[in-house]
């Protein structure tokens, strides 16, 4: 069984990979695909469920391949589940994805220092949606995953992207970049959301 996965960004493709494989799913990226010609849509939703399905239905559509699709961010409770789905776009500058992480993490930090949270009052979580869809416009599945945590006074370790360096732990004492991809695995938002969608496959013999 093959799955397209709605992303060019190689730790989410690995992330979902890791989940799929003893399913004998084949996931492959939008790298994958030679001389893919389809623009990006519009993820204009007010959820990361909306986004989800908006990316999961574009690309299965243009594609004719079933297709699994996300959308994720950061929700932190003192700033009324700011960034939200605004979550890769926070700072609203960098041209990479590593400068716009950059930019993202230190946004964040700034406005949290300016409102005096002590770090107890910095709970935030990861949200993950994921949306499988075919190439007839069905919708087959759709799950959701949380990776909760604090925010952190400043980043830490080098693994993963985004906010990771960010979202502190503290049953582990570290942040989500400080794990190893399979402890992050484990307890991610994307891995929980991941799960969930092989579950429903699996229950929906689809293959």
């Amino acid at each position: 069984m093959e799955i397209l996965i709605a992303t060019t960004n190689t730790h989410k493709l690995e992330e979902i990979q890791a989940v799929l494989a003893p399913l004998e799913i084949k996931a492959f990226g939008l790298d994958s695909i030679e001389n893919l010609n389809v623009e990006e849509p519009i993820e204009d939703a007010e959820t990361f469920a909306g986004n989800a399905r908006i990316k999961a239905l574009h690309y299965a559509r243009a594609t004719g391949r079933m297709c699994l699709a996300d959308d994720s961010g950061l929700e932190v409770d003192a700033l009324n589940g700011e960034p939200g789905v605004y979550s890769a776009r926070y700072a609203g500058i960098g041209e990479s994805r590593e400068e716009r992480d950059r930019a993202n993490n230190e946004k964040l930090l700034c406005v949290l220092r300016e409102l005096n949270f002590p770090i107890e009052q910095r709970t935030a979580r990861f949200v993950c949606s994921m949306c499988l869809a075919d190439p007839t416009g069905g919708i087959i599945a759709e799950t959701r995953g949380v990776f909760e945590g604090l925010i952190g006074k400043e980043p830490r370790g080098s693994n993963g992207f985004g906010y990771d360096p960010l979202l502190y732990l503290p049953d582990v004492v570290k942040t989500s970049a400080e794990l190893s991809p399979e402890e992050k695995n484990a307890r991610s938002h994307r891995g929980a959301a991941a799960r969930a969608m092989a579950e429903r496959i699996a229950a929906l013999g689809i293959g």
